[in-house]
């Protein structure tokens, strides 16, 4: 390569910064999502299906008891499918790299590995918070009940929630590229995930330091009762952020050790 060419291409990379990384994979998503609207709203048919089979079938066997808690269970399945979203946004994604075989793409790109899956998990959420509104919206028309929707506070105390999950999608992405075929290990997980969102209920304090526990919590409070986003005490809000950014940190360390070790053993580019 000319020393122009080289000068080309650093002034290139000096004008790509982190604003062109996440337009490019929000754009992406975006044209995933026109591309391939099929795909986009078979996963909402789905879901809705699960659900109307858990609210007509408990209702069949547990009657009453399913009503008088039903506007708990819209908001618990609500916040399950951001959380399944969110994590599968980076684990699933970076498995299905290292399938194609385009994993190393993203290792030689000058912002890194992890940024790059950072911003793409993220892109992938906020598809999941449309995807999921959706959902919301057909479960209160099926159930005939209404939730207190403060948008402000919902999308605050909801995306510090799943903050936490987006990490374990983290570290799970980066078992992936080391382990690689560990499919059925990560899809188990997102079982675990609704004895998370429904920790609160055996009022255990130790358990709101665990991912979507306290969130779940307020989120309840914020959608059932009205409880807005300032009328928190301070603790609660100070816990959820730092769980939060605790497990995004907890996920990015194990993220990079994994990856470099991938790195180190030759093993990047093996599926």
């Amino acid at each position: 390569m000319t020393a122009d060419g080289a000068d080309d291409a650093t002034t290139v990379g000096e004008r790509a910064g982190y604003l062109d990384l996440a337009r490019a994979v929000l754009y992406r998503e975006y044209l995933l999502f026109v591309r391939y609207p099929a795909n986009a709203v078979g996963g909402i048919v789905i879901s809705v299906f699960f659900f109307a089979l858990l609210f007509y079938g408990g209702r069949m066997l547990a009657g009453r008891a399913v009503t008088d808690s039903i506007e708990g269970i819209v908001v618990g399945y609500f916040l399950w499918t951001l959380s399944v979203g969110a994590y599968q946004s980076i684990s699933s994604d970076i498995a299905s790299e290292a399938q194609w075989g385009t994993l190393e793409r993203h290792v030689m790109t000058p912002f890194g590995f992890a940024p790059v899956a950072l911003f793409k998990g993220v892109a992938k959420v906020v598809r999941t918070f449309l995807t999921s509104t959706i959902i919301l919206a057909v479960m209160l028309l099926i159930t005939d009940t209404t939730l207190q929707l403060s948008a402000v506070t919902v999308v605050a105390v909801a995306s510090l929630t799943i903050a936490s999950v987006l990490g374990l999608g983290f570290a799970a992405g980066g078992v992936a590229v080391l382990y690689k075929r560990i499919g059925n290990w990560l899809n188990l997980l997102q079982f675990g995930f609704i004895l998370l969102i429904s920790a609160p209920v055996f009022d255990l304090g130790w358990t709101r330091l665990l991912p979507l526990a306290h969130g779940s919590a307020l989120l309840q409070r914020a959608m059932v009762d009205g409880t807005r986003l300032w009328a928190f005490p301070a603790a609660d809000l100070a816990l959820l952020v730092g769980v939060a950014v605790g497990y995004v940190l907890l996920g990015y360390v194990v993220f990079r050790y994994t990856t470099r070790r991938a790195r180190r053993l030759g093993v990047l580019g093996d599926y």
